[in-house]
C-alpha cells in the first residue's frame, strides 16, 4: 500500500485538528466543504485544509 501523501504545510489540515483535539475550529472549517481527501476521507470548505484533496464537484 502507499504512503499517504501530504501536499503542502500540514499545519491547519483537519487531521491534525483532530489529533489535538480541536472539534470546534474544525466544524468551522467542514461547514461547507467542496473537497475531499483521499488519505483520511474528511472533507473540508478548502483545500488548504487537507493533505490530499480532490474537488467534491468537478466543473
Amino acid at each position: 500500500m502507499n504512503k499517504p501523501l501530504c501536499k503542502g504545510s500540514h499545519k491547519g489540515h483537519l487531521c491534525v485538528l483532530a489529533s489535538d483535539g480541536r472539534f470546534e475550529e474544525i466544524k468551522g472549517l467542514a461547514a461547507k466543504p467542496k473537497f475531499i481527501c483521499f488519505n483520511c476521507g474528511r472533507v473540508a470548505n478548502s483545500q488548504k485544509n487537507l493533505c490530499n484533496p480532490m474537488a467534491l464537484v468537478e466543473k
